[in-house]
C-alpha cells in the first residue's frame, strides 16, 4: 500500500544524528556538532572549541542577562529568567549576611579611600559586598607617600585580550603602563605575540579610551584619555566605579566607540557633571534626530 503523499522527513545518517546545516566557524572544514552557549559559535570538535575559546576570551558560559527581543521571547527564556531573579536574591541574602558589612573597619578604610579620592578631585564609587568588581578592587592609599596604587584593568578589543593591573602608582604615565604590553621591544614576547595588531601599529595610532559613567545604556559615551599625562592627572573630574577599566584601540580599525564631543548629534562638552545634565543632553539628541 503506499504511503500517502506529504512533506519529505528530513533524512537522518546511519547512527540517527541530526544532520547539522552550519559548519564549524574554527576550521571552517567539518560539519558542525557543538554550539557555545555563550557566543553562539559553532564547533565540530573539542579541539576547535578550545581553539575559539582561546581566539575570543569565551568561557562558553551562557550569558543569562543577553538580550532577547519579544518576538523570540520564549517560556525557556522566561523560566531562566525567574532562576536568574531567584539567583539574585540568594546572593543578595548571602552578601547582607557577611562578615565585612558589619566590620566597622572595613567601612572605615572605604570611607577613607572615598575621601582621599574626593580630594583629589575623584569621584570614587564603591558597590556593596558581594559584587564582583568589589570583591577584585586591590585599590589602596599610601598615606606616607599620598599617593594612590591603583586596581586597573586594560581591555584590547582588537585581539580580544584583558589584562588586571594591581598596584598602579597614581604618578605614573598611561605610556609607561602600555609599555610592558604594546612597546616592541619591553613588551613580554608571549604578550607581544598575542597583541601583535597593537605592537606592529605605530604609537600614534594607539587611542585610550574610558567609559563614562552614569550614561543612559542608548547613549554610551567613552572618554579619551592622554597617554604622556600621569594616572592620577586622567582620572580627575571623573566617576569611577571601583576601579578604572581603561580600552586600548587603534584609530585606524573600526570600533563602535563614540568618544565624547566627537559625535555630530552631541555638542562638545566636558561631562563632569554626568547625572545632572545627562537628560536634557538626551532630549537635545532626540529633537536634533527628528
Amino acid at each position: 500500500m503506499a504511503e500517502p503523499e506529504g512533506p519529505e522527513r528530513a533524512r537522518l545518517p546511519a547512527d540517527g544524528r541530526k544532520i547539522s546545516l552550519q559548519r564549524c566557524e574554527t576550521c571552517s572544514q567539518e560539519e558542525a556538532k557543538y554550539r557555545c552557549p555563550r557566543c553562539m559559535k559553532y564547533s565540530c570538535s573539542l579541539l576547535c572549541v578550545k581553539k575559539h575559546k582561546l581566539a575570543l576570551s569565551c568561557n562558553g558560559v551562557r550569558d543569562k542577562t543577553a538580550f532577547v527581543s519579544v518576538n523570540e521571547f520564549t517560556d525557556l527564556n522566561l523560566l531562566s529568567d525567574y532562576r536568574f531573579l531567584e539567583d539574585v536574591g540568594r546572593a543578595a541574602d548571602a552578601a547582607a549576611r557577611h562578615l565585612t558589612v558589619h566590620n566597622p573597619t572595613a567601612k572605615k578604610l572605604l570611607y577613607g579611600l572615598r575621601n582621599k579620592a574626593r580630594k583629589c578631585d575623584i569621584d570614587l564609587r564603591t558597590l556593596p559586598v558581594g559584587f564582583t568588581k568589589r570583591r577584585e578592587n586591590s585599590t589602596t592609599f599610601n598615606c606616607m607617600e599620598k599617593k594612590f596604587y591603583w586596581h586597573l584593568k586594560l581591555i584590547f578589543p582588537h585581539s580580544h585580550a584583558e589584562y588586571t593591573l594591581k598596584g598602579v602608582p597614581d604618578d605614573k604615565t598611561l605610556a609607561d603602563i602600555l609599555k610592558p604590553y604594546i612597546d616592541p621591544v619591553e613588551s613580554d614576547p608571549v604578550v607581544c605575540q598575542r597583541l601583535k595588531i597593537y605592537t606592529v601599529s605605530p604609537q600614534s595610532d594607539v587611542q585610550i579610551l574610558m567609559k563614562i559613567e552614569n550614561r543612559k545604556q542608548n547613549s554610551v559615551r567613552y572618554y579619551e584619555l592622554d597617554a604622556r599625562r600621569s594616572l592620577l592627572d586622567n582620572l580627575k573630574g571623573k566617576v569611577i566605579i571601583e576601579y578604572p577599566t581603561f580600552f586600548v584601540v587603534l584609530k585606524t580599525l573600526k570600533n563602535n566607540m563614540v568618544i565624547l564631543g566627537q559625535d555630530a548629534s552631541e555638542p562638545a562638552e566636558n561631562s563632569d557633571s554626568e547625572s545632572s545634565s545627562l537628560s536634557s543632553v538626551e532630549e537635545g539628541e532626540i529633537r536634533d534626530s527628528s
